[in-house]
Order: C-alpha cells, then sequence, then structure tokens
C-alpha cells in the first residue's frame, strides 16, 4: 500500500469526495489542494452520454478560451515557402516543409500543435503513425488544414484548443492554471462547457453530461455539479 505523504494527508482533509461542488468552489477547492512547485495546469473532464464507437455520436470540436490556457504553446508550421513569412509574423515557433517533415521521421515531436496547407498535406499524411497518437495530426475540423496560416496560428497562441471525446465517453482538456484568478477560470470552464453542449449529437439519448470533475496537475479530482454551470 503506497504511503500518503503529509501534503496529501493535507488535501484529502480539505475536501469531501463523496460531495458534489459548485463550479465556484470547486475552483477554490482545486486551488487548496495543489501543493506543486510550479505552476500546474487545471484540467477538466467530462463525461458524456454517447457512444463514441458511433460515427453519429462523436463528438470532437475546437474552442478559444477567453483567457487561454496560460500555457506556452510550440507551433510548427508545415509550408511551403511563400507561406514562411506569413507563419513567422504570426508567431510560429518553426516553420518550414521538408526538412522538419524529415526531423519528424527521426522522431522530433517537441511541439504541441502542427498546422499545415492543403496543398501539402499529402507529404504531410506520411507523418500519420508519428503525429496520430501524439494527437498532433493537423486535421480540417479543427481548424489546423488551413490557407490563413496567419489566422490559424494567432488563434492557437490566444488560446484556441481542440477536443474530442474518447473511447470512453470523456473529454480531457487543460482550461486553466492555477495562478489564474478564480473568475478566469470559472469563464474557460463555462466556454468550453457551453460548446460541447451545442455539439450534442440528435443520436446521444437521455443525460447528456453525465458528470464533470476538475483537477490540477497531481491533485485529486473534484466533482462538480453540472447544473451549476450556466450555458
Amino acid at each position: 500500500m503506497t504511503k500518503l505523504t503529509k501534503k496529501r494527508k493535507e488535501a484529502i482533509a480539505k475536501f469531501d469526495k463523496d460531495k458534489i461542488y459548485s463550479l465556484s468552489d470547486a475552483v477554490n477547492t482545486v486551488k487548496e489542494i495543489t501543493y506543486t512547485k510550479f505552476d500546474s495546469s487545471v484540467d477538466i473532464d467530462i463525461r458524456l452520454g454517447v457512444d463514441p464507437r458511433k460515427a453519429n455520436q462523436m463528438v470532437r470540436g475546437i474552442v478559444t478560451l477567453p483567457h487561454g490556457t496560460g500555457k506556452s504553446i510550440k507551433v510548427l508550421v508545415l509550408c511551403t515557402p511563400d507561406k514562411e513569412e506569413e507563419a513567422k509574423a504570426a508567431g510560429a515557433d518553426y516553420y518550414g516543409l521538408d526538412e522538419y517533415i524529415q526531423k519528424i521521421k527521426g522522431g522530433w515531436t517537441d511541439i504541441d500543435i502542427v498546422i499545415t496547407m492543403p496543398s501539402v498535406m499529402p507529404k504531410v499524411g506520411a507523418l500519420g503513425r508519428i503525429l496520430g497518437p501524439r494527437g498532433l495530426m493537423p486535421n480540417p475540423k479543427s481548424g489546423t488544414v488551413t490557407m490563413d496560416i496567419g489566422k490559424a496560428v494567432n488563434e492557437v497562441k490566444a488560446g484556441k484548443i481542440d477536443f474530442k471525446v474518447d473511447k470512453t465517453g470523456i473529454i480531457h482538456a487543460s482550461i486553466a492554471k492555477v495562478s489564474f484568478d478564480n473568475i478566469k477560470i470559472i469563464e474557460n470552464a463555462k466556454e468550453l462547457i457551453q460548446v460541447i453542449t451545442k455539439l450534442k449529437p440528435a443520436a446521444s439519448k437521455g443525460t447528456y453530461i453525465k458528470s464533470i470533475f476538475m483537477s490540477s496537475t497531481m491533485s485529486l479530482g473534484i466533482k462538480i455539479e453540472p447544473k451549476s454551470i450556466t450555458v
């Protein structure tokens, strides 16, 4: 049996694992039970009443969080030479084509987002086995395959994230940092929930949002009452 650390015991004592919290109280509690020495991410897990194995119940989308995620996002733009200046001006960390394709084939994936153009997707498609499992494969539905490279980079840097329900019916997303003001965390959470609510599949019957949990890096999860989030 794993021995509980002093900080872990303190954290457990500060909340009731059987209680369902309002969003506001959950944010307060997550901050109280976070003891990492670094600025932890605030994560939210939403269980949906869908069957992801069925194509007509897949939930996937994009959302621009009003206050960003607090993370420094490394963006790679795979583009033709005529688009490199646009990528650079928008703040892309890396831009180019063949040299980065070779780097990725060699195992380099020190990036958070890959943005590309429709015309070079045949080349990028060859990287599917590497980028796919890491969630880095560009996709038109998430806005990462586009001719408007500058806009795509700006949106990602401003806090745009994409999400997708996993095989167990849960959406996982990082929405803030613990250092954020409470109201900013709340507004980011509400924005995500609002977008997910609008994406409810017609084939989904019964309760759509079954449960919501909030946690920070390495913290315990706090259960939130879905009705406390006005959307």
